[in-house]
Formats: structure tokens, sequence, C-alpha cells
């Protein structure tokens, strides 16, 4: 059982690790169109990150009750 509560804490902290390193790429890709007439496609990638963003608090959340 310790085994692979570990196993599982493992793959949450790189799982986890990896949608804040997306989060942060996606925030970036709306720079391009801030200011301009696309506000749509500053809407849509704001949306994904703050769902990214919410997805890593899940995770982190996972991670500490297996821990």
């Amino acid at each position: 059982m310790a085994e692979s509560l570990e196993r599982t804490a493992a793959e949450l902290s790189s799982i986890a690790d990896s949608v804040a390193r997306y989060r942060e790429r996606v925030g970036g890709l709306a720079e391009p169109f801030r200011g301009g007439d696309r506000d749509d496609v500053v809407v849509a990638i704001h949306e994904a990150e703050r769902q990214l963003r919410s997805a890593e608090r899940s995770l982190s959340r996972a991670l500490r009750a297996v821990r």
C-alpha cells in the first residue's frame, strides 16, 4: 500500500508540474492579441489558463491527500 501511495504521489507531482508549465505557456499566448481587435482570442486563452490553474489546484489537493 505504501509503495502504491508513493507511486501515486510521484505521478501526481509530475502531472501537476506539467500542468503548471502548460498554464504558463498558454497564458503567454494571449500577449500578441492584447489591445487588438481579437478580444475573443484573449478571452478564450484566459479561460483556458483559468481552467489549467483549477486543474493545478485540484492536483495539489489530491497530492496532499495522498501524502
